[in-house]
């Protein structure tokens, strides 16, 4: 739930605390906030003769909280800012938690009443301790800035993280990460001239400092360290090993470059489904040869072998096939194939989404689409060799007829044949002589159709390659 800085104005313009992600006002229960506590005992009245206990959590920056006893009895509730002891001078702090509550955060941490840590509060804090403490946070960046310079002029292995001021702007400390060991003598005494101030040096981890920072994790969420989780257990790859992950370092690596925090969350339901199963190393003894592990998957009680001689082939068993294997094999006997103890395992068919419309390929939008212009003057083209062919084909069609109807003549011999047929020759001569000059006329008049026609294709062609 946001606070009412996280608002719009009247406008509509967003306010917003400029914390770049994190909470600045310390209401939001993120960033600055990191694990902030729910009071539920805030509307219970004490037991009669029950004092409050008085000592109170105060939250400083980047979410560091520490326990401070009301020595004076001052009247003090969550949210006041209050002057707290320092070494040395005074800090300033902000109540994060009282009353009842307090004690589980001790016992938590596993701190006493009379601890040395357990300081004392002041008073609480006035205008001027606010200006003064703001002031001295508003120096930070710039500090942080010449520290590192400093620190690279003197070529010192080590990454200055965060630059924290105390409340009274007397005291500064430095959070530094390093792989090794580093001699900064020198460093704190450069830096204490250059700021005129007491310098404190704090090595933290890779993991504290992705947590001071955070960030987005590749899940799409906070960092869990810079959120909620304040202990960081141990992390090794064995983690991976028994939720069957890939040993990637780039996927298991986390933004502080250390195994992910989460591996640790469901390891120890792995590790109780895991108890069911027999061990990798274990040889199944079948009638075609011995059979090792390959894969498995834990909770669908799946695994797959396969042949020494023949590792190309992969069988899937159930966990009760396997285990009935292992218990043939204690008695000297051997089982039948991985063939066919395949055939028995009942795969479920994976259901793929589905929604009222149907399923659409990601693909779909992958081919180009042809221009529509383009495939007008294509199917243009295609017309008008269409019309040509079909030109072709009539001149050809009227040919052969012609042709038919007028058979070239043999000649005759014999005066017999030209006497007694002269007056029909000359009949038939005159009927020829029209046929002719009439298909004459008409294989003319095609021609010229065709030259027509290929002349306007000409023309239409000329005009299309002007166009593009």
């Amino acid at each position: 739930m946001a606070c009412g800085s996280c608002g719009t104005t009247e406008n509509g313009v967003p306010k917003g605390c400029k914390s770049n992600g994190n909470c600045g006002s310390g209401t939001c229960g993120s960033g600055s906030n990191k694990l902030a506590v729910f009071d539920w005992l805030s509307n219970m009245t004490l037991p009669t003769g029950q004092e409050r206990f008085n000592i109170f959590e105060v939250r400083f920056k980047n979410g560091r909280k520490h326990f401070y006893k009301n020595v004076d009895n001052l009247p003090i509730t969550m949210g006041d800012i209050v002057a707290v002891e320092g070494n040395p001078g005074h800090d300033i702090g902000t109540v994060s938690l009282a009353g009842e509550l307090v004690k589980v955060q001790m016992k938590k941490r596993k701190i006493t009443a009379d601890h040395e840590d357990v300081k004392k509060i002041y008073r609480k804090a006035s205008q001027r301790d606010i200006d003064i403490w703001q002031q001295a946070r508003g120096k930070e960046e710039e500090t942080q800035r010449r520290g590192r310079e400093i620190l690279g002029r003197l070529g010192l292995q080590m990454k200055l993280s965060d630059v924290e001021y105390q409340g009274d702007g007397n005291k500064a400390t430095f959070y530094y990460t390093a792989d090794a060991r580093v001699d900064f003598r020198q460093l704190i005494r450069d830096l204490a001239s250059a700021f005129s101030i007491r310098v404190e040096m704090k090595q933290v981890g890779a993991r504290q400092e992705a947590a001071r920072l955070g960030g987005v994790g590749s899940c799409g969420r906070e960092l869990c360290c810079s959120t909620w989780l304040t202990d960081f257990r141990k992390v090794t790859t064995s983690a991976a090993r028994y939720q069957q992950l890939s040993l990637n370092p780039l996927k298991l690596a986390g933004q502080c470059g250390k195994l992910k925090c989460c591996l640790n969350f469901e390891l120890d339901t792995y590790l109780d489904a895991l108890k069911a199963f027999p061990k990798q190393d274990v040889v199944l003894k079948t009638e075609k040869g011995d059979a090792v592990f390959v894969k498995m998957d834990i909770f669908k009680g799946h695994l797959w072998y396969t042949y020494k001689e023949e590792r190309f082939k992969w069988f899937r068993l159930t966990l009760d096939q396997v285990l009935e294997i292992i218990d043939l094999n204690k008695n000297n006997e051997k089982s039948a194939t991985l063939e066919e103890y395949e055939s028995d395992v009942e795969i479920p068919v994976k259901v793929d989404f589905e929604d009222a419309v149907g399923q659409d390929s990601l693909t779909r939008f992958d081919a180009p689409k042809t221009s529509k212009r383009r495939r007008n003057n294509r199917n243009k083209k295609k017309k008008n060799l269409l019309q040509l062919r079909q030109a072709q084909r009539n001149k050809n069609q009227t040919l052969e007829r012609n042709r038919k109807q007028n058979p070239p003549q043999k000649k005759e011999t014999g005066n017999h044949k030209k006497i007694s047929h002269n007056n029909q020759g000359k009949h038939k001569g005159s009927k020829n002589q029209i046929n002719q000059s009439r298909n004459l006329s008409q294989g003319k008049n095609l021609l010229l159709k065709i030259q027509m026609l290929q002349n306007l294709l000409q023309k239409r062609m000329q005009i299309q390659t002007n166009q593009r």
